[in-house]
């Protein structure tokens, strides 16, 4: 999948632009913004969300708290800064 950071970002900022204040996003809906075969880029907006969280355009949450995105396991939601 060449997807570049970028085209990623825009799908993730783009989703939840769509949502209230505050709403929260799954990294799968971005993945599956951007491709039928998602699953593939699962890593990938994962990666491009920690990059986002690190220049404090994305915060990313797994039950409801704050966590680091390279060290969280299992689900996490994105969402924009609070």
């Amino acid at each position: 999948m060449g997807l570049s950071p970028d085209e990623i970002e825009r799908a993730i900022l783009g989703l939840l632009a769509e949502r209230r204040e505050g709403a929260t996003i799954c990294p799968s809906e971005a993945a599956r913004a951007l491709a039928g075969d998602w699953r593939p880029l699962m890593q990938p907006v994962r990666d491009t969300a920690a990059s986002m969280a690190d220049a404090g355009r994305l915060e990313v949450t797994q039950a409801g708290r704050l966590v680091d995105p390279r060290a969280a396991r299992g689900p996490i939601r994105l969402r924009l800064p609070s």
